[in-house]
């Protein structure tokens, strides 16, 4: 989701306007998917079974990264994923005449693996558009400021909310560096802290449209600590926060993947969900629900931790392990929308109040021939996105009209292969669960953008999370 835009940052980013000029017009240009070979059903030959030192299980950005790295030490990697297509979480379409992404978005070069990852393969970046004018939810009901305003508002409740975050995460991509003064800070939702502040009325509907989405639909599930991670992670100051949901890969997500596989080269089978991964003790063996299956001499587990108890391991999972998959960390109702609509209703950013509106927050994507495409979030179980009559009211309450055209929307939480969308910690997950929840277990190593020591829940993370697997995989760590 993506943050209020601060006019005075876009004229003080020089340097990520240079990354989309270094990359050049190629960039545009998504690299075409290596072709896969189909799924494999039935019972596996010894050739097959013995053709592979690493099983990778996921096509998302942690699976593929970690397929990379394995395959640039000569390693012979099978990737298995369970749906028609690669990408996981991520996944780029063509909708109004523009390429949108149902799932992760927004990159910033100066997060550093995915920054990493947009150098190597020249992939340039395009900024969002600027809003013109901003709806925000006040005591007497949504009301309209201008960008300057809004943002000097809603960033000084930030300040005060993430007050101490310097302190208490000195070194944010060692988050427990300071475990002694964030083991009671981890105990607080989102809620609590707001709760400490004692803000005005006014003050509290400025953010708890933002705490309670990322959480879920209510600011009383989320940690504290993970949005706070977040705002270190960004340097402790609203800037940063805002740069880090301002720029999209001009090829689309797909187009960075594309270019990681054509250098990977694995074997990638696709429609192979997993049944069962078997650690023996000297290999790991990976059956599939249709039948059949392979054989490594160690296994990657890169899919969601929602999707880890839909997967039987022998022998059971380290505790931290155990725990995390019973509780999960993607939000379980997580809904994203494109919103096509005819008209002059601009460049608008609408959030809402907590509770008060199945879609709180909407933000402007491009304009089109018909008038304009806007992207939205909901955590709301009840809205139906197929509906125009019910997403046009949902508009309305943040105090927007719009004539929808079409609306195009992914739900996460309702994907098999996902079972939920963002990462968002729960309270009490990062002090009791890290850092024994990053390891490996025995020939088994893990990795996913839900678990990363610095930007969990964004595509930096998901690299972060590949890499470290494919080194403890190799016996690095």
């Amino acid at each position: 989701m993506r943050h209020l835009h601060d006019p005075e940052a876009a004229r003080r980013s020089p340097s990520r306007r240079a990354v989309l000029r270094a990359a050049g017009a190629a960039a545009l240009v998504a690299a075409p998917v290596p072709a896969a070979a189909p799924a494999v059903a039935g019972e596996t030959g010894a050739g097959e079974e013995a053709a592979y030192d690493d099983i990778v299980i996921g096509a998302g950005y942690a699976g593929i990264t970690a397929a990379r790295e394995l395959r640039a030490r000569g390693r012979r990697v099978l990737v298995l994923e369970a749906r028609d297509r690669v990408g996981g979480r991520t996944r780029t379409e063509s909708f109004a005449g523009h390429r949108v992404e149902m799932g992760g978005t927004w990159v910033e070069a100066a997060q550093p693996h995915i920054g990493a990852e947009l150098e190597r393969y020249g992939i340039g970046l395009t900024e969002e558009v600027p809003v013109d004018r901003v709806l925000l939810p006040t005591p007497d009901g949504p009301r309209e400021f201008t960008p300057d305003d809004a943002f000097g508002r809603v960033g000084a409740v930030l300040e005060k909310l993430f007050d101490g975050s310097r302190t208490y995460f000195e070194r944010p991509f060692e988050p427990l560096h300071r475990e002694d003064l964030l083991r009671s800070l981890d105990r607080l939702s989102l809620r609590d802290r707001l709760s400490q502040l004692g803000l005005t009325a006014e003050e509290e509907l400025l953010v708890n449209g933002q705490t309670s989405i990322y959480s879920g639909g209510s600011s009383a599930s989320g940690a504290f600590t993970m949005l706070a991670h977040w705002w270190a992670l960004a340097g402790w100051d609203n800037e940063g926060w805002n740069n880090t949901q301002r720029w999209r890969m001009a090829p689309g997500t797909g187009g960075l993947l594309s270019a990681m596989l054509a250098e990977a080269k694995p074997v990638l089978r696709l429609n192979s969900p997993v049944a069962s991964v078997t650690d023996t003790g000297s290999r790991v063996y990976v059956a599939l629900r249709s039948g059949g299956g392979y054989a490594a001499a160690r296994v990657i587990v890169a899919v969601p931790v929602n999707l880890w108890s839909t997967i039987r391991f022998s022998p059971a999972l380290p505790a931290s392990h155990t725990a995390v998959a019973a509780q999960g960390i993607g939000v379980p109702t997580a809904l994203k929308l494109y919103i096509h609509a005819r008209g002059g209703a601009g460049r608008f950013h609408a959030q809402g109040a907590e509770g008060a509106a199945p879609i709180p927050m909407v933000l402007p994507f491009e304009e089109t021939p018909q008038g304009f495409l806007y992207v939205a979030f909901s955590t709301d179980p009840d809205l139906d996105p197929s509906d125009p009559a019910r997403v046009t009211d949902a508009v309305r309450r943040l105090g927007a009209e719009l004539d929808v055209i079409e609306v195009r929307a992914h739900d996460w939480g309702k994907d098999p292969y996902a079972r939920g969308g963002w990462a968002f910690r729960k309270p009490g997950q990062l002090t009791s669960l890290y850092p024994e929840v990053l390891a490996a277990s025995g020939r088994v190593a893990f990795a996913s953008g839900d678990l990363a020591e610095g930007w969990s829940g964004f595509l930096d993370g998901a690299v972060e999370s590949g890499l470290r697997a494919a080194r403890q995989t190799l016996g690095q760590e």
